[in-house]
């Protein structure tokens, strides 16, 4: 059985062409039953079965799951509402975008799954940057394993032009060093939201991206 109707990707489509909260608040009650509580549902199986292989994903689906509404202070678009369902399972939920974890969006563009320390602060970068040097080859092995290679494809982020010294020959053997952004993405088709399957698919992106997650936290 489905976790999700059509009404959750058509809600969405029609909020692209109405994204204002005249037209939100007249669709609450929608909102409410196509896509709120079943991804509240979802998001709560997920993190059951996360938590059976990492005991320290111990968050509630409310602290995973991002608001729709979007942050428009410093956007030039003013529209107020995201246009998918969104949650970030790791030991800090939403709250911590910089902790290795599992970023999920469903909407009718894409099912995308991403993985990866997204935005790890000055002294967590430092931590991760100092594992890749002190194991570089073991690191390159995960990231170049299958099926995450098949599935992800490489580690992506922004880089610093610069390193300190004590890095720099370390950046010779892995470049990756130079990364303050280590993170990867699968696009699967928006067909997928209403897939029996969906948990299954997700969950094995999941147990895929779990190894090099250990390594970024120092637990492999």
């Amino acid at each position: 059985m489905a976790w999700f109707g059509p009404d959750h990707n058509r809600f969405f489509r029609e909020l692209a062409a109405n994204n204002n909260k005249a037209w939100f608040d007249a669709q609450r009650a929608r909102y409410t039953s196509s896509v709120k509580e079943p991804f509240t549902a979802f998001i709560a199986g997920l993190i059951e079965r996360v938590r059976a292989v990492d005991k320290e994903v111990r968050i509630t689906p409310q602290e995973a799951i991002f608001r729709i509404h979007r942050d428009v202070r410093f956007s030039r678009d003013k529209s107020p509402y995201k246009l998918a369902s969104s949650a970030l399972l790791s030991p800090a939920g939403r709250r911590d975008l910089g902790m290795p974890g599992m970023y999920l969006e469903l909407g009718p563009e894409k099912v995308a799954i991403y993985g990866g320390a997204y935005m790890p602060g000055k002294e967590d970068l430092e931590a991760i940057r100092a594992r890749i040097a002190a194991r570089p080859s073991a690191f390159r092995a995960l990231y170049e394993a299958e099926p995450f290679a098949s599935r992800f494809g490489k580690v992506l982020g922004e880089r610093n032009k610069v390193l300190p010294p004590g890095l720099r020959k370390a950046a010779d053997k892995e470049p990756l060093v130079y990364n303050k952004q280590f993170y990867w993405c699968a696009d699967l088709p928006p067909s997928m939201v209403t897939a029996p399957d969906l948990a299954d698919v997700v969950m094995a992106h999941y147990l895929t991206m779990r190894p090099l997650h250990r390594f970024l936290r120092g637990r492999g």
